[in-house]
């Protein structure tokens, strides 16, 4: 895999925190270990019923994803009270050509529910659907309801639950074009942004690692909202591993 295309990055937070990658054209992913800041051995493994479950099918129409917490899942989510210490991953796909989302469970490696986007918490992503490339929770300790989305026309959404909304309904929707006003350091490269995945550490800054045509990435501090790095060059020193065939 000399050239990272194709793919779709989500971040993973139970247990260990672990970025998963899946490419799409061959079917397979990785698991890049934050700890270890490595690729695990052995990787990319094949997407079949064993890796991911009931899933699995879906995994080459995959547009996006993102993992929500005990933390925010509550309201978020709209979870029973059995499901609030759930670490959940957020997929979402085309299954029959409609956009659908996929809860999984990352406790137990297994799908919790499947809804039509248009029928979801996340209704309001529909008319935006084929242009989102990324996505994260972007919460904060000033807003923990935040959530940010990258799509592949130089544009971003910004999505904000609030907590007095007893309907769990997505209360505001934000649309508008990637500038240094707003995304500091990343105007210049919006048209090239093709994936994005959140290092969330809890002891430090939480980074936004953005993801761009020509192998290079940018590393964007969320904390501080402005891009810590300009594009760097995706290898065996930045990402080891992660181009393995």
């Amino acid at each position: 895999m000399p050239t990272l295309k194709n793919f779709v990055a989500v971040d993973w937070r139970a247990g260990k925190d672990k970025i998963y990658f899946f490419f799409k054209d061959i079917n397979k992913y990785s698991r890049f270990d934050l700890a270890d800041n490595t690729v695990e051995a052995g990787y990319p493994f094949d997407i079949n019923a064993k890796t991911w479950g009931d899933f699995h099918s879906h995994a080459k129409d995959l547009r996006f994803g993102f993992t929500t917490t005990a933390h925010n899942s509550k309201i978020e989510t709209g979870a029973s009270m059995s499901e609030m210490d759930l670490d959940v991953l957020w997929l979402f796909y085309y299954a029959d050509g409609r956009p659908t989302v996929c809860r999984f469970d990352q406790d137990r490696d297994k799908v919790i529910s499947v809804h039509r986007v248009e029928d979801s918490k996340w209704h309001q992503l529909t008319p935006y659907f084929d242009r989102i490339v990324a996505g994260t929770w972007w919460g904060s300790p000033d807003n923990s309801f935040l959530f940010h989305f990258f799509l592949n026309d130089g544009t971003f959404l910004r999505l904000d639950f609030k907590p007095e909304a007893v309907s769990h309904k997505l209360k505001t929707i934000r649309h508008a074009s990637i500038t240094n006003s707003n995304h500091p350091g990343l105007e210049r490269y919006k048209h090239r942004i093709i994936g994005a995945v959140q290092n969330d550490r809890p002891m430090f800054n939480r980074y936004y690692y953005i993801f761009l045509t020509n192998n290079e990435y940018i590393r964007y501090d969320m904390g501080n909202n402005r891009a810590e790095t300009g594009p760097v060059k995706i290898d065996d020193v930045s990402w080891p591993g992660l181009l393995r065939d």
